[in-house]
């Protein structure tokens, strides 16, 4: 994947992870580093369980799971 997709993947991805973890984004640089470590989190994650995101969606889906992941993390450790 180029980097061009892969900072599309990780700013949508970040969106996501914001969305659905506390009502909102976090800005868009904040976005794009959140979906890119959480693509790598992410497929790890999937590799743990046999999946394998191979188009554009799936890379969203997986980046996106892998950055809810680390927000859960952080907050868990904040606490």
């Amino acid at each position: 994947m180029s980097i061009i997709w892969s900072l599309i993947v990780g700013a949508i991805a970040g969106w996501l992870a914001g969305m659905v973890m506390k009502g909102g984004g976090y800005g868009l640089l904040v976005n794009i580093i959140l979906g890119l470590i959480g693509g790598l989190v992410g497929d790890l994650a999937f590799g743990l369980l046999g999946l394998n995101a191979t188009n554009l969606v799936g890379r969203i889906i997986c980046a996106t799971v892998g950055a809810v992941l680390l927000i859960a993390v952080a907050r868990a450790v904040r606490k």
